[in-house]
């Protein structure tokens, strides 16, 4: 088991190196409040990523792949990050495309986990992953083609809310939300409870984000990419550690 995670640790290091030498090397400017921040989450990141693969074999069998998919969400996000800060530092343009290649590929991963982690404690139907999936997928590739004015962007706006909207029913009053309150488990409910605050709370920043940066243009983009950075350090790391605490709480430490 220690060998393993001696080989975890090399192996996210060196994907960590890789990732840094491959990005933009420009350094950075002690002002540059923005590119700084790039920087910090994108190590924040994979910090993230060492301690999710590092525990998943200290927890029991039936949270082993929440664990590990919530270690993919922030390894996936780093490497993102490390090319947004390139980007940023070099053009001083906000790297639209890689954030949303990153939100298209993290944000579903995030919706899985939710019927991963109900399948830990009961049986739950495959209907629900498809439908937090394309939920999902319908919010963020609305907002995509909206902030991309590939279509009109308050028609994009409406399609990414609709999304949304809909995985909230899901989670709350739908199928996801019902089994939940039957699980039985208080440290799963009180954990599911917490990534529904995320989802409600955390993922609100987005769609005021859209609102004020490209509906009314009341938040200038060096602002607007802090506070999407800033989520992104919160809705993807403190949804895997509460994930992390609910293994540990329900299943106990694997032996």
């Amino acid at each position: 088991m220690n060998r393993l995670k001696i080989l975890l640790i090399f192996f996210i290091t060196f994907i960590g190196l890789s990732s840094a030498a491959n990005a933009e090397t420009i350094p950075l400017d002690t002002d540059d409040f923005v590119g700084i921040s790039f920087w910090i989450i994108s190590m924040g990141m994979l910090a993230a990523t060492a301690f999710f693969f590092m525990e998943r074999n200290s927890v029991a069998p039936a949270w082993k792949t929440s664990v590990t998919v919530a270690g993919l969400i922030t390894g996936i996000a780093f490497v993102h990050y490390m090319y947004m800060r390139g980007v940023w530092v070099q053009t001083g343009n906000t790297p639209t495309v890689y954030r949303y290649i990153d939100w298209l590929i993290t944000v579903p991963l995030q919706m899985i986990e939710f019927y991963l982690i109900l399948s830990a404690v009961r049986k739950v139907s495959s209907g629900m992953f498809w439908r937090l999936l394309i939920g999902s997928l319908v919010m963020i590739t609305g907002g995509y083609l909206g902030e991309a004015e590939y279509i009109n962007k308050y028609f994009g706006f409406i399609i990414g809310m609709v999304g949304w909207i809909y995985i909230l029913y899901e989670i709350f009053s739908g199928e996801a939300g019902r089994a939940a309150d039957k699980s039985g488990s208080k440290p799963f409910v009180t954990a599911f409870s917490a990534l529904r605050m995320i989802v409600t709370i955390g993922w609100a920043i987005y769609p005021v984000g859209y609102i004020f940066g490209y509906l009314t243009s009341g938040v200038d983009p060096n602002s607007l990419n802090v506070i999407y950075n800033l989520a992104d350090f919160i809705n993807k790391i403190a949804f895997g550690l509460i994930i992390w605490a609910a293994a540990v709480g329900s299943g106990g430490r694997a032996r």
